[in-house]
């Protein structure tokens, strides 16, 4: 056998390893929550996205074991060809209740519902309009649209308005995260909804990391704020504590999606057991008291850091990837997992600790957090914010 591809991966891998970039994987030896095992180490777990503790719940698992037995494990096919269920149905009926919305589609994750949403729905000819922190998933499904990308400054409604007017197109979408993956800010939604309307331009919204965290139902921060675009992304993947992606939008876009979106048409669906599951775990997202209790751990932490309570998404941007691991292991060593988040996931110069709480977690749990980040000297970060991506 040739060795010519085996060469060329050695070194890729010294020259992460020379740049502290290399990363490995660490299997749990425990269900996920917010206490987990890894390596035989008993950790308080800051790293999941699983945002109301539903990803070991017993109902949602309990709702798993009696769909297995009734669909089996796998659902065979596409959704167009005999991979559509009962099960896949019954989910998106109740994600378009609790989205408000005319209609929603399932995709096999965040990921795929983003790149095949926009490149559904763009190509040659029309032009999507990006935020620069936006998600890889958005900018895989600009590149595969084929349209003309122009990026704007993060969170810059200003020069998003000129440059609505400085580029015509056949049509025009404006994409944002509501509340961004590594940052944990805010998109100004109700501007970014006002310029868009103002230009006859349609707004895609990224709900992953605000889904089941705000709004008086749990939608997410579109319902928080009164803002209703064209299209909203969610995930099964975070606060719901399973996997998968949707659409949210009218009944004519799901049509487009689902005839037009390749990362549907052409994967097998999820098992139908799953949406099952994940119907079990929608339910339980709407509970209020879930999502308060999160809040106060949100407030706790903010109030510590002197910080908005904007997400339960609170970085500490150390500057170099050795600094981030660094203060990872002390963190570890304390029993607290923080993982570094290195480049290409953010920019050069803005590793950082990425904490992520959960409703799971006690304010005792927050505190012995907060202790060991004053105590050492992780909350040194840099002010410098830069695009995570590079846009191409």
């Amino acid at each position: 056998m040739s060795q010519v591809a085996d060469s060329w991966a050695r070194e890729v891998l010294a020259a992460l390893e020379s740049r502290a970039l290399r990363r490995t994987l660490e299997p749990l030896d425990s269900p996920q929550g917010p206490h987990i095992t890894v390596g035989g180490q008993r950790l308080l777990n800051f790293s999941s996205n699983d945002y109301l503790g539903l990803a070991a719940d017993a109902d949602v698992i309990a709702a798993g074991r009696e769909a297995l037995a009734t669909w089996g494990a796998g659902s065979g096919a596409s959704r167009l060809v005999v991979g559509d269920s009962g099960a896949h149905q019954s989910l998106e009926a109740a994600l378009a209740r609790f989205e408000g919305a005319e209609a929603a589609l399932l995709f096999n994750s965040g990921y795929a519902a983003n790149m095949g949403a926009v490149g559904a729905l763009m190509e040659a000819g029309d032009v999507v309009f990006s935020d620069a922190l936006n998600h890889a998933s958005v900018i895989d499904g600009c590149r595969l649209s084929r349209a003309r990308t122009v990026v704007f400054p993060h969170r810059d409604v200003e020069q998003l308005d000129a440059l609505l007017r400085a580029h015509p197109g056949r049509r025009r979408l404006v994409v944002t995260e509501s509340v961004f993956s590594m940052d944990g800010d805010r998109a100004p939604l109700k501007a970014l909804a006002e310029v868009c309307a103002r230009h006859g331009a349609a707004l895609l919204v990224d709900e992953a990391h605000a889904t089941g965290v705000f709004g008086a139902r749990g939608s997410g921060l579109c319902e928080a704020e009164g803002v209703s675009p064209d299209l909203k992304v969610g995930t099964l993947s975070k606060a719901l504590g399973g996997v998968g992606g949707f659409v949210a939008c009218s009944a004519a876009l799901r049509e487009v999606l689902l005839n037009r979106a390749r990362a549907l048409v052409f994967s097998t669906s999820l098992p139908p057991a799953w949406c099952a599951m994940m119907e079990t775990a929608l339910r339980k997202a709407g509970e209020p008291d879930r999502r308060a209790r999160l809040h106060a751990r949100m407030q706790q932490l903010a109030d510590a850091l002197g910080r908005p309570a904007d997400s339960p998404i609170f970085p500490v941007v150390l500057g170099s990837a050795e600094a981030a691991l660094g203060a990872a292991t002390r963190l570890r060593a304390a029993g607290l997992l923080v993982k570094a988040i290195r480049p290409p996931t953010v920019a050069e110069g803005t590793s950082r600790l990425r904490i992520a709480l959960s409703a799971a977690h006690t304010a005792h749990d927050l505190q012995r957090l907060i202790d060991a980040l004053c105590a050492g000297e992780a909350l040194r970060p840099t002010e410098e914010r830069q695009p995570r991506h590079e846009h191409r």
